[in-house]
């Protein structure tokens, strides 16, 4: 019996290769650039297809692609996928969640204590070899101790952010559309506000909803403008949830104090007015990046493709119902 045709659109690491290489007919697609036209190309005639956010599984990738029956992205976001094309196609479409939970939370806070602190800023300085020595108005930040944290999205790595804050002694608020149980608030010390009570009390707000129509630009001008002028912004969530251009304004016009996002709104490409602003912290998309996670992600997926092809229900299937499987 031949094995179905894969296309994963990166190399991956070894103990996802095992697992594919074994159920599959694979093919790593090992480049320095994914061109559009190429990837269509490619996925012409593949029955399953393992890719990262940054590839579009659309329409025109469905109608490139007709024998494709699985789409296994890994990330936890699935905003790539267009789901209900899929599902009219009858695609199976799958993603991490899970696995990244705890590392990404790690990173929101590595976030909050350097814009906090204006660490990168020192670090840079050093560097330059023109720090003149100690003196007593250097650098001055914002402490984190004994303030308060306002968590927008209260999911697991929301919760998870929550969970750290009380090491700090921290006052919790979140937001999110659906409030969480009592025993969790009881738990993690949380407090559940409107939004506009979190913008208006949070001295760090720390972003961790998913990218929907309703959450696209939710950190806009007019929520940017009700935050406290010493309050500190991070995103890990989604670009396209902090309008950059209204952020940029409200940082040129101390209208907070800083930021740090980990995600853009125009990847790879952050706001241009943001690159020379010594209060903004950008990193380039790895708040899940270490080895032990981007690992288990990457097994996830191919356990995912594996799954399908066995005639199993993958185990983290978006709109596997919708298509029958058990």
């Amino acid at each position: 019996m031949s094995k179905p045709k894969v296309l994963s659109t990166r190399p991956l690491f070894p103990e996802a290769r095992k697992i594919l290489d074994a159920n599959c007919d694979i093919e790593y697609w090992v480049a320095p650039e994914r061109p559009r036209a190429e990837l269509l190309r490619r996925a012409a005639g593949k029955e399953g297809l393992i890719c990262l956010l940054t590839e579009k599984v659309n329409q025109e990738l469905l109608d490139a692609a007709p024998n494709l029956r699985v789409a296994a992205t890994v990330s936890v976001g699935y905003d790539n996928i267009d789901v209900e094309a899929c599902t009219r196609r009858k695609v199976v479409a799958t993603n991490t969640p899970g696995v990244l939970d705890d590392t990404t939370a790690d990173f929101a806070w590595t976030l909050i204590m350097a814009i906090g602190r204006r660490l990168v800023e020192g670090d840079a300085w050093m560097r330059s070899g023109t720090w003149p020595g100690w003196d007593l108005d250097q650098l001055i930040g914002g402490d984190i101790w004994g303030k308060t944290l306002g968590i927008l999205g209260f999911g697991r790595i929301g919760r998870g952010v929550a969970r750290r804050a009380q090491g700090f002694n921290m006052r919790i608020l979140y937001s999110d559309a659906v409030r969480a149980p009592a025993e969790v608030e009881k738990e993690l010390h949380a407090e559940f506000v409107d939004r506009d009570t979190l913008f208006r009390q949070a001295d760090f707000v720390s972003v961790h909803v998913p990218l929907m129509p309703e959450t696209r630009h939710l950190i806009s001008k007019e929520n940017l403008w009700k935050m406290k002028p010493t309050a500190y912004l991070v995103n890990t969530s989604r670009g396209p949830v902090v309008d950059e251009a209204a952020l940029a304004e409200a940082l040129e016009n101390k209208k907070i104090a800083g930021a740090a996002l980990d995600v853009f709104e125009n990847e790879p490409k952050a706001h241009p007015a943001l690159l020379p602003r010594k209060d903004v912290i950008l990193t380039p998309h790895i708040a899940s990046a270490s080895i032990d996670t981007r690992t288990k992600m990457a097994v996830m997926a191919a356990n995912n493709v594996v799954a399908f092809f066995e005639g199993r229900r993958p185990p983290n299937a978006i709109n596997a119902d919708a298509l029958g499987l058990k």
